[in-house]
């Protein structure tokens, strides 16, 4: 008994003067493993009877930025998962506990432009490194993650990260897809939360499977503003909410929401002259991506329903002069069955909201499977729009603005088979282009020109609806068999909506004259 007193005592003593070079070892470990980066450990506590290791205040520093460090851990603790024993594997468990990771905008651009990839620069090799054991469970409790973004913009915040993954090494269930269990939970930008829960493969090859179910709420948009303003998008207010399944494997991609909602989102697309270059390169790319992923078997995009509710949306012209803007207030979108894959239901749209505040609209579109090219029909109605709120796209588009008149708008377009057929159609009432308090500050020959229109729009009127209306005919071939749903829209508005505005109350106007 006394001798082994004595030898447990030894042990004792030995593992407590142990610690100090073990940490030192620890750290130039660490360090040789790691690639663009340095480590400081500031304690280390190794338990002899226990075969657990401890490590105390472990912060990690990028060598490029190296202020602030990009993490800090204040307790690490590795052991022996014992009770995997009784299964004959000698395995281990980690717990992180408050972890926090820290990275601005020059550290995460600095990590972009690495041209080592990020499983080649010893991460995984340091973690192993730890601790002799190989992980089969891995715990985070309370982290903390925060993105400092380059300009004015507010920091990007998770707290109260919560992680768990089991069976790592597949010890259990090997002959499931998904053998492991995961979960997570935090808080997003200090109000929104979100959850995921299901199972994963961190074996798979050539990257780790995860199949889940996904639930977020009340996300802040507005927190996203960094990201998207380098598309040209201008982000304000909203909140996000969904809930759905994603599965992300070698050979599978799967995003299936059940439901999506985006409440109070004040967005708008805008162009300018010196980005113009940037935006159709933009739109390429995106063109591209849109196109891999049509009826790609390996990738399933699905929303079952997407409401849009209570939002202003709208497109900035800053490459006019002036520059204008044409929104769309109260907007309200109800989307379902929407997907990149063909399916035997249509996808449909229905939109609701105010024209430049004030003209009544609704939008009615239904999606078919598209199995030639696009295939969808789409029906617009615009009614009541105050005209002096379109001043600005007047004067850009026409030269001239107005003092009173009601727009409205109306249009029926269908694709399919490689044919558009439909029309487009602008009606103006009650206008009134001519007003001498107004115009004070114009030059003599601005106040004719608006003179001209306003009495060439008198001659055009409908005497007993006090209208001037023109349509126009839209048909023919799509032209290019690559052009997808979406392209086919958005030029539909470019060509035939804002253009058919004023060119077709110019070609009314012209008509009169030659008259």
């Amino acid at each position: 008994m006394g001798s082994l007193v004595t030898l447990l005592v030894i042990i004792g003593i030995v593992g407590f003067f142990i610690d100090e070079p073990l940490r030192r070892y620890m750290e130039r470990n660490l360090n040789e493993k790691l690639q663009g980066y340095t480590v400081r450990l500031e304690g280390l506590d190794f338990h002899v009877f226990g075969f657990s290791l401890d490590l105390e205040d472990m912060v990690i520093v990028q060598k490029a930025h190296p202020d602030p460090p990009v993490a800090r851990l204040p307790f690490l603790s590795a052991s022996v998962q014992w009770r995997e024993l009784l299964s004959l594997r000698l395995v281990a468990d980690f717990l992180i506990d408050h972890p926090t990771v820290h990275l601005n905008f020059n550290q995460a651009e600095t990590e972009a432009k690495d041209k080592v990839p990020v499983h080649e620069r010893g991460w995984q090799d340091a973690l192993q490194a730890i601790y002799p054991l190989k992980i089969n469970e891995l715990r985070i409790v309370e982290g903390k993650v925060t993105y400092v973004a380059k300009g004015r913009f507010e920091p990007l915040r998770l707290s109260r990260l919560n992680f768990l993954a089991g069976n790592i090494r597949n010890i259990h269930a090997p002959e499931n897809s998904y053998p492991s269990h995961v979960s997570f939970e935090g808080i997003v930008f200090d109000s929104g939360t979100v959850r995921i829960d299901g199972h994963a493969d961190f074996l798979a090859e050539p990257h780790i499977g995860i199949k889940a179910r996904c639930a977020l709420e009340k996300i802040a948009l507005e927190y996203f503003k960094p990201m998207v303003d380098h598309y040209n998008i201008a982000l304000r207010k909203g909140a996000f909410s969904g809930a759905g399944d994603i599965e992300y494997a070698p050979h599978t991609k799967v995003v299936h929401l059940q439901k999506m909602t985006i409440q109070g989102v004040q967005v708008d697309y805008i162009h300018k002259p010196e980005t113009a270059a940037a935006e159709k390169q933009t739109v390429q790319k995106v063109k591209q991506t849109a196109k891999n992923v049509s009826n790609d078997p390996q990738v399933l995009l699905r929303v079952d329903e997407l409401h849009i509710i209570k939002s202003n949306i709208g497109f900035v012209n800053k490459a006019a002069d002036p520059d204008y803007r044409v929104f769309l207030n109260d907007t309200k979108l109800h989307l379902t069955n929407f997907s990149n894959q063909q399916s035997k239901d249509a996808a449909v749209a229905k939109l609701t909201g105010q024209f430049m505040g004030s003209g009544d609209t609704k939008v009615d579109a239904k999606f078919r499977p598209e199995k030639k090219g696009p295939n969808f029909d789409l029906a617009v109605r615009i009614e009541g729009t105050q005209m002096p709120a379109m001043n600005d796209l007047l004067r850009a588009s026409g030269n001239f603005d107005v003092v009173a008149g009601i727009f409205s708008f109306y249009s029926e377009l269908s694709v399919k088979d490689g044919t558009i057929s439909g029309y487009v159609k602008p009606l103006f009432k009650d206008l009134n282009v001519y007003d001498r308090r107004q115009d004070k500050e114009k030059n003599l020959f601005h106040e004719v020109y608006e003179g001209v229109i306003g009495g060439v729009a008198s001659l055009l009127e409908n005497q007993s609806r006090d209208e001037v209306a023109t349509k126009t005919e839209v048909s023919g071939r799509v032209g290019d068999p690559n052009t997808n749903t979406w392209q086919i829209i958005i030029r539909l508005i470019q060509n035939a909506f804002f253009k058919a505005i004023l060119p077709g109350f110019e070609q009314e106007v012209t008509q009169a004259s030659r008259g």
